[in-house]
């Protein structure tokens, strides 16, 4: 398993190299707020604008059931104003890597439950993402060693993280238009078991080259029936599940989270700016608790249209607005005074720092992150940083 580990580690060590940071937008003509005064998100009160990202960090139990050591680490943290969990898989189909969580066993209910219940016992707010990795899996990932499934029959470039080390990606097997129903179902099931675990709502992971985005974009998006060929079609899978989780929760305790040009997992757009246009559209009829956008990096392919960075989405999203991509504390103040963000989530920092909120109130200092214990593995690098009381 140890190479499992350290394949997993610097395969994602290139993806989530930059502190990821989530930014809530919303509209106000008072003084500009800063990280440390309350939102209102919804129904939640949040004490400060500060919001711990979701990071993998591959330390779910055999059945992929979160245990005590997660919720200690989930616990530390609860100071943020909002928690987002790290991916949680809503089948066994949707499984992409080891040691990651689910919420579609009643095992993987109760496991949440321990961490929802301490995170509500030590004062802090938490939500759920919904995952289906749809072709960044592989066989001996999937039920019955069947072959993952995606839009279309294309296999993305680069290397599977499996129990055995990493092997390279299949080709994934393209979903009929009458099985796209059962996975919808599957996210409404997994919105209905995070409230059973106690959750304060959820976030649907819509990004980084996982199922959602796969039918979103159209280099990994080439069907054509009604999910496939304009960005309507396109958008319509997204649409569909966005549908059923608020069916569950309401829209005020569901966000999204979309990555218009992250080339991560082999993705790309040739109008990013169209498509995520007319996704945007698409959701504000919902009225939902935020849009979390992961915002270009200057090395992202953008091959046509205005850049979608949080000023495009600004411009067209009606309610909160999330942005994401390594904000440091400056940059932070900086888009909360601007009043284009209204909370700002780190995810580096809050890995290695679980007092964060009381750090950037004191301007530090900051404990340095462990790298290499990023990913899988024991208490070592995750529940072991020291808060500054300590």
């Amino acid at each position: 398993m140890q190479a499992t580990i350290n394949d997993i580690t610097l395969a994602y060590s290139h993806a989530y190299a930059s502190v990821p940071v989530f930014v809530l937008h919303a509209w106000s003509t008072m003084t500009a707020p800063d990280l440390f005064s309350p939102f209102n998100l919804g129904p939640l009160t949040l004490p400060n604008r500060i919001v711990m990202a979701p990071m993998t960090r591959n330390r779910a139990g055999p059945g992929n059931v979160p245990g005590p050591l997660n919720a200690t680490y989930y616990a530390q943290r609860s100071s943020a104003g909002l928690i987002v969990s790290e991916a949680t898989q809503v089948s066994p189909q949707g499984v992409g890597y080891p040691g990651t969580p689910g919420i579609h066993s009643a095992e993987q209910i109760a496991g949440w439950k321990l961490v929802t219940e301490a995170v509500h016992a030590a004062g802090g707010r938490i939500f759920l993402q919904l995952w289906h990795v749809g072709r960044i899996s592989h066989p001996s990932l999937q039920p019955d060693g069947a072959l993952p499934v995606a839009p279309s029959a294309i296999a993305p470039a680069g290397q599977a993280m499996t129990r055995e080390g990493v092997k390279p990606f299949v080709t994934p097997r393209a979903l009929e238009t009458a099985e796209i129903a059962g996975i919808v179902e599957d996210y409404r099931r997994g919105a209905s078991n995070a409230r059973a675990a106690g959750f304060d709502g959820v976030e649907l992971h819509g990004a980084n080259g996982y199922l959602v985005d796969q039918f979103l974009r159209d280099k990994s998006n080439k069907r054509t029936d009604r999910y496939g060929g304009s960005a309507a079609n396109r958008a319509r899978f997204l649409v569909e599940v966005t549908e059923a989780i608020v069916g569950v929760w309401g829209p005020e305790r569901v966000g999204v989270r979309l990555s218009p040009t992250t080339p991560f997992n082999d993705m790309a757009d040739s109008d990013p700016a169209a498509t995520f246009s007319t996704a945007v559209g698409e959701l504000n009829r919902f009225g939902l608790a935020y849009l979390h956008v992961v915002e270009p990096a200057a090395s992202d392919p953008m091959p046509a249209g205005e850049p979608p960075d949080i000023d495009f989405f600004h411009k067209l999203w009606r309610g909160a607005l999330i942005g994401n991509k390594g904000y440091d504390l400056a940059r932070a103040k900086a888009v909360l005074h601007h009043g284009t963000a209204d909370l700002v989530a780190f995810a580096t920092l809050f890995l290695a720092n679980p007092d964060l909120p009381e750090r950037l109130r004191r301007g530090g200092p900051f404990n340095p992150p462990d790298r290499p214990t990023f990913y899988g593995g024991t208490a070592k690098g995750y529940t072991d940083y020291p808060a500054l009381s300590a």
